[in-house]
């Protein structure tokens, strides 16, 4: 590779560099949280994983109540 090519190489990586320099400075308008809020509204599968989760826990929570006089 030529010097002529390195430095063009070497210009286009540091115009790159600045470019994302310059995109990660930017301030947000909102919390990362704002955008992702709704998403999963009206979704089938989501709302289906949220209800075995809460089975799940309740489940574990009827256990833990039904163990404890087992224990120590």
């Amino acid at each position: 590779m030529t010097t002529v090519e390195l430095e063009q190489r070497i210009s286009a990586l540091e115009h790159e560099i600045q470019r994302i320099k310059q995109k990660l400075q930017l301030p947000r308008s909102q919390p990362w949280w704002e955008n992702i809020v709704g998403v999963f509204e009206n979704d089938p599968a989501f709302d289906e994983s949220m209800r075995l989760g809460r089975e799940y826990r309740e489940s574990q929570r009827d256990w833990e109540e039904s163990e404890s006089c087992y224990l120590p």
